[in-house]
């Protein structure tokens, strides 16, 4: 079954255009990727979802994921609480619901 992966970001102040852009210019050519979407959530709060074919898919990206964001820590804020800059959590789905 599908498997998502979501990851939680706070922006540094004055720093959200370019995190905003960074993920526009980004080439997303994870193996077994199906879609990946940046949302609002709040004020300089984002999350990063991404939708795969499985969750095997997302162990295997981990690495090149993971580079993707040393890329982009600086433009990051800490979350508190031993997270450090993100908040991921990551799945298979157990319900598919289609309108």
């Amino acid at each position: 079954m599908t498997a998502f992966n979501i990851v939680r970001f706070r922006v540094k102040n004055g720093h959200e255009q370019e995190f905003i852009d960074y993920h526009k210019n980004l080439d997303p050519t994870f193996k077994g990727c199906r879609r990946l979407a940046i949302v609002k959530t709040g004020e300089r709060a984002y999350c990063f979802v991404g939708e795969w074919d499985s969750y095997d898919s997302i162990v295997a990206a981990r690495p090149e994921m993971i580079a993707t964001l040393d890329d982009m820590r600086h433009l990051l804020e800490d979350l508190g609480g031993g997270l450090g800059v993100t908040d991921p959590v990551s799945g298979e789905a157990v319900v598919d619901l289609k309108p």
